[in-house]
């Protein structure tokens, strides 16, 4: 299985070899990107972790490392002299941790799993715990780990249903990565029946919680909530719906239910954020082709439209948990298809309504105790998703009983940061008693 895997992942490499050559040519990040993953470093992006041991966080996307940051600050609270380096397998995700993790002390992108790669890399940087975000387990890094007594420690960990039968056919493999695994903090007890069940011992195993819950949303004012509807072309118009992280095929379902929504509610507008932003100035033609004006997000500042365009798509980073500020409502994308949905705890800590489709099941933790506590509406299908928006959009004292229950059930569950930062200190303590 192990040799399967390698020349798999060779020929990946191989195949994808003139589509890495024209990204470089076209966009300078892919070129650090691709040094990195080559294990070449200018000398200060390691100048303070090298020869110092860092903790090594890997977090694949923007998701996990937002999920991260509240760690790595409770980390660096506790522990301010040990270094930590964090790393991500995507660009937006690198400039996330930028933009949000000034307590790193190195963030780097994250080698392909090939077979010499992570060996290098590790020798190099030479962590003192290697700490993989929810379900980051890469075969020949976690063999690299293995080979140096590296501990591996899984923070805010999660297993989706799907997840566990694909692991399932890579049994003797997966049973490796996880014999290797020291300590597995999940997310809820779910994740962590998941885990045992692929072969985890369960004396390390651990519900810590969800460490999104512990993100230092940002509270917008007033004023705030007005220049950003000044700037969005939103002011002296409403209600405004905010569809987040949306996956396509969601897209032609939202423009449909907005196009009725309007019959009721004229003034009415909507801002998509996909997912991939890539594939934003695709929605904008979309958006125009079903009859709405419609501009990117990027692009307002050159437009001169009085009265805005109906409808705006995101196509900036980090922007998102404040703009949901300004909404009526909130759908939250990756559900009406089989993806498994998205985290809804930005649109929840803004007190906001949320509906969703039926496909939750990489959040079935969360989204069962939103549900549960009618925080949080599903919509089975496009049409069932049109009635609840309208209902939310009609009904305020039911959108704003949405929106409490949402916003108490983020302040009840903070925490997790503080129990995985103690897991990972009684690691390392133990680690460094025995060395």
């Amino acid at each position: 299985m192990d040799l399967l895997y390698n020349i798999l992942m060779i020929l990946a490499a191989v195949v994808g070899l003139p589509f890495f050559a024209f990204r470089c040519l076209r966009e300078r990040r892919f070129r650090e990107r691709l040094r990195h993953n080559l294990g070449f470093f200018l000398p200060e992006t390691l100048a303070k972790v090298e020869g110092r041991r860092p903790v090594w966080f890997q977090a694949a996307g923007v998701g996990e490392v937002v999920a991260a940051s509240s760690i790595i600050k409770e980390f660096k609270r506790q522990l301010p002299d040990i270094p930590v380096l964090i790393s991500s397998g995507t660009i937006s995700g690198y400039e996330m941790a930028q933009r949000i993790l000034p307590e790193a002390d190195a963030i780097i992108f994250y080698p392909p799993d090939l077979p010499w790669l992570p060996g290098h890399i590790v020798e190099r940087i030479g962590p003192r715990a290697y700490v993989p975000v929810e379900t980051e387990l890469w075969p020949n890094f976690i063999r690299a780990a293995r080979r140096r007594s590296i501990p591996v420690v899984m923070v805010n960990g999660r297993i989706g249903e799907r997840s566990v039968e694909n692991y399932r056919k890579m049994r003797r493999m997966f049973t490796k990565m996880l014999d290797t695994v020291v300590r597995f903090c999940m997310q809820s007890t779910i994740d962590a029946q998941y885990v045992i069940r692929l072969g985890a011992d369960p004396h390390r195993v651990l519900v810590t919680g969800n460490t999104k819950y512990d993100q230092n949303y940002s509270q917008v004012t007033a004023a705030e909530q007005q220049r950003f509807l000044a700037e969005l072309g939103f002011a002296g118009a409403g209600p405004v719906i905010i569809a987040g992280s949306t996956h396509r095929g969601e897209e032609e379902i939202l423009l449909d239910i907005f196009k009725a929504a309007r019959v009721r509610l004229p003034q009415a507008k909507l801002m998509i954020a996909p997912r991939d932003i890539p594939r934003s100035p695709g929605i904008v033609e979309l958006a125009r082709r079903h009859g709405f004006t419609a501009e990117l997000r990027s692009r307002l500042p050159e437009l001169n439209e009085p009265g805005g365009v109906d409808i705006v798509v995101l196509d900036t980073i980090g922007e998102l948990g404040r703009l949901y500020s300004l909404a009526d409502l909130v759908f939250v994308g990756g559900s009406l298809v089989p993806h498994g949905g998205h985290n809804i705890l930005e649109p929840a800590a803004q007190g906001k309504p949320i509906v969703v489709g039926p496909h939750m099941f990489n959040f079935k933790d969360t989204y069962a105790l939103f549900s549960g506590r009618n925080a949080c509406m599903t919509a089975l299908d496009g049409a069932e998703l049109a009635e609840k928006t309208l209902r939310i959009l009609t009904e305020p004292d039911l959108a704003r009983r949405m929106g409490d229950e949402a916003l108490t059930i983020v302040q009840e569950n903070r925490g997790a940061a503080v129990r995985t930062v103690e897991s990972l200190k009684e690691i390392l303590t133990e680690r460094e008693a025995t060395a």
